[in-house]
């Protein structure tokens, strides 16, 4: 069952700070915050929300169909792609500009700074949803270029794809009427619990009040799991517990892969959300967004070891 990806393929370079952000910037200084962190550990891994979310989904044997840019540098992305046996044809090369970069630092505490280059992902709108229709059981519209994150709702909606409307960390860029517009399109909305307050703070609606405009509001809680909001229920999705946490890169991206694959498999949402929490958990255990490498069999005896029954 073939999911639409539409986000985001970057290179993300990951630092390590072996200290705390708190400790480092003075709370009475934030007008003028001029700091520096020693990164002694530091990375570069293929990661973009859509590379992510697509590369989680196909561990679990899903079907992921991306739809992204990425610029003149990305052929080592590309080449990965056809190693993972992930289709590359609707992802788009636009040759005056890089490919998206994030530059990440990662504190002690799991608290991340990000500096973000879009390059080519801010032609992400050149790519067009109808081009990737057919045969399509869901989509995500995952952090990408705004206006391509616009477009790509609206064609969703218009070629009636079912979509996760997934804003992350483009959420800013759109006004409160931009985001209701948002919601009103989607058939889902998945956030963070940060990312849920400024929605409600735009929007002017409670979450309740946006879980009654979508089949269900899901929002991720890190180290405290999740919550899933549909009609007037809220569903609790525990954290799956590991013994070593080393990076939180990717995992909001590798919970919704787990969410994606449920719904598609006609899952209830407590079962999509657990598998979305494994999914994390996973994901956690390891170095960059995309080094994880369970088996699907792997990954479904760890899902009943933890909640008890298979997916």
């Amino acid at each position: 069952m073939t999911c639409l990806i539409c986000g985001s393929l970057a290179y993300d370079t990951i630092m390590t700070f072996n200290g705390r952000f708190s400790d480092a910037i003075l709370p009475d200084q934030l007008h003028k915050v001029n700091v520096a962190f020693l990164v002694p550990g530091m990375r570069r891994e293929f990661g973009g929300c859509a590379g992510n979310i697509a590369y989680n989904l196909k561990l679990l044997g899903g079907e992921p169909q991306i739809m992204a840019t990425i610029g003149f540098d990305g052929e080592p992305y590309l080449e990965r792609l056809t190693e993972l046996e992930i289709s590359r044809r609707h992802v788009r090369t636009i040759k005056k500009s890089f490919t998206a970069q994030a530059f990440i630092t990662t504190d002690m505490d799991s608290n991340q700074i990000t500096a973000f280059h879009p390059g080519a992902m801010a032609m992400s709108h050149e790519n067009k949803v109808a081009d990737a229709a057919q045969g399509m059981r869901l989509a995500i519209v995952a952090p990408d270029g705004r206006d391509g994150m616009v477009q790509n709702a609206k064609d969703c909606a218009a070629e009636g794809i079912p979509f996760i409307f997934d804003p992350g960390q483009g959420l800013p860029m759109f006004s409160g009427e931009e985001l209701i517009e948002f919601i009103d399109m989607a058939t889902y909305v998945a956030v963070n619990d940060y990312e849920a307050e400024m929605l409600m703070e735009r929007t002017g609606l409670s979450q309740k009040e946006i879980a009654q405009r979508v089949v269900a509001l899901i929002v991720t809680r890190g180290e405290l799991g999740a919550e899933i909001y549909t009609g007037d229920a809220v569903l609790d999705i525990p954290c799956v517990p590991v013994e070593n946490v080393v990076d939180p890169t990717g995992c909001g991206d590798a919970f919704r892969a787990g969410l994606m694959y449920g719904i598609t498999r006609g899952m209830d949402l407590l079962t999509c959300g657990r598998l979305g929490s494994l999914m994390g958990a996973i994901k956690i255990t390891h170095q960059g967004g995309q080094n994880h490498k369970p088996t699907r069999a792997e990954i479904a005896d760890r899902f009943k070891q933890a909640f008890g029954y298979s997916f």
